[in-house]
């Protein structure tokens, strides 16, 4: 019955195994006592993969997180010694965020376990398999990116 209501709503899957991946990462990252939340070291990770110091709206816009949510992941990985925030020269409240030492030791004890997940997801799926459902969720989102007003 859960295959045949799936069969032909791509949506539905698509939302259901998201939903999946959250709940299995949450499951092992507290299984396994991390420091960090899932939330917390997509942001962590995606500071230290940009070599440029980025600033919270370009975090809100590449996770389609809101504001308020970035902020608070922001503020917890500042208060805990993650990240430093640095004041942008033109004196506004805009912050340049940039991961410290401890910040760099956490990303790193978690990363193996982020490489042990998509092994997981993605086992059994060949190469050119994992290459053409990229490209198709690529186009998808290309055809409706620009008719969802979100509120980043």
């Amino acid at each position: 019955m859960y295959r045949e209501y799936l069969k032909g709503r791509i949506g539905a899957l698509v939302f259901i195994t998201g939903t999946f991946i959250r709940g299995l990462s949450s499951q092992t990252f507290t299984e396994r006592k991390f420091v960090l939340t899932p939330d917390q070291y997509v942001i962590l990770n995606l500071l230290l993969e940009n070599d440029e110091i980025m600033y919270q709206r370009q975090l809100a816009e590449i996770t389609l997180k809101d504001r308020a949510n970035i902020s608070r992941i922001i503020e917890i990985l500042h208060k805990n010694g993650f990240i430093e925030k640095i004041p942008d020269s033109n004196g506004r409240k805009i912050y340049k965020l940039v991961v410290t030492d401890k910040g760099k030791k956490a990303r790193d004890e978690i990363f193996p376990t982020d490489v042990e997940l998509r092994k997981l997801i993605t086992a059994g799926i060949t190469e050119e398999e994992l290459s053409a459902t990229f490209h198709t969720l690529e186009k998808m989102n290309k055809n409706i990116r620009g008719k969802v007003k979100l509120q980043i």
